[in-house]
């Protein structure tokens, strides 16, 4: 099976070695000409592919595939939303014209507000913040196109290697929202969502990948930074906004079950 990788970051990466060790051709993309070495050392079959307004560049060969990864997140800057949304307008052209059927799209679970009570993927996800906002609306443009099949899929917080959460709040004080919980995903549980969503051919579904584990984020991160020698932070114990996200497609639809319980 040839699998295309648009966006091969610390998830798309990872994820490209995975469909390698299982047998499977892999394209990968990179809009930086330094990185295709790094790309090609991995055993990925690299290419440059850029869609910014004004300098879009890519070889149409990436897009012959049978099984397409779109997985570039939004920048968090102000004012990207557009610019964000016209990328994923000309992928989808893209997409159109190579005539690809199969696309896996990697979203967040920041589409979902924090509206105190849990939320799955019937849930209506009334995105509040920029890149909520942003991602979902990029979600319909795929969802409603009906040349190709889109499964999404929701990532929540991305914790695994080079991603400690014992640094994330490591040493500070007085930090709000101490009772509230985390919703967090490990890179392995990443990987195995993705392949099991591949294996499956469960294509034109929503899964939300997050870890049945939703521990206080005082509890978490105090512990994280101590098994990672570092000074633990000091939160409030208090409770403002939270959510907790919950999946009723992965284990029906994929059989998953996450191995890495937060």
């Amino acid at each position: 099976m040839d699998i295309s990788i648009l966006g091969c970051g610390w998830y798309g990466t990872a994820l490209a070695k995975a469909l390698i060790n299982q047998g499977e051709h892999v394209k990968g993309s990179t809009t930086s000409p330094h990185k295709k070495d790094v790309l090609a050392a991995d055993g990925i079959e690299p290419y440059l592919a850029n869609f910014l307004p004004g300098s879009e560049s890519y070889d149409a060969d990436f897009f012959n595939c049978d099984v397409l990864f779109v997985c570039i997140p939004p920048k968090s800057r102000a004012g990207e939303a557009a610019g964000y949304i016209y990328k994923m307008q000309r992928i989808i052209a893209a997409i159109r014209q190579s005539g690809i059927k199969n696309i896996i799209f990697i979203s967040s679970t920041a589409v979902y507000a924090d509206l105190n009570a849990e939320v799955d993927e019937l849930s209506d996800p009334q995105p509040v913040s920029d890149a909520g906002r942003i991602l979902l609306q990029a979600e319909n443009l795929f969802k409603n196109e009906t040349a190709f099949k889109t499964t999404i899929i929701r990532f929540a917080g991305l914790i695994g290697p080079g991603r400690d959460p014992g640094r994330f709040f490591a040493g500070k004080k007085n930090i709000p929202n101490g009772n509230a919980t985390v919703n967090l995903i490990h890179l392995d549980d990443c990987i195995g969502l993705s392949l099991a969503v591949i294996n499956k051919q469960a294509f034109g579904y929503l899964f939300n990948g997050c870890s049945p584990g939703h521990p206080t984020r005082s509890t978490f991160y105090t512990q994280a930074s101590i098994s990672s020698g570092l000074e633990p932070p000091q939160f409030i114990p208090e409770l403002k906004e939270w959510k907790i996200v919950k999946s009723v497609n992965t284990e029906p639809i994929l059989g998953y079950h996450f191995s890495k319980l937060i």
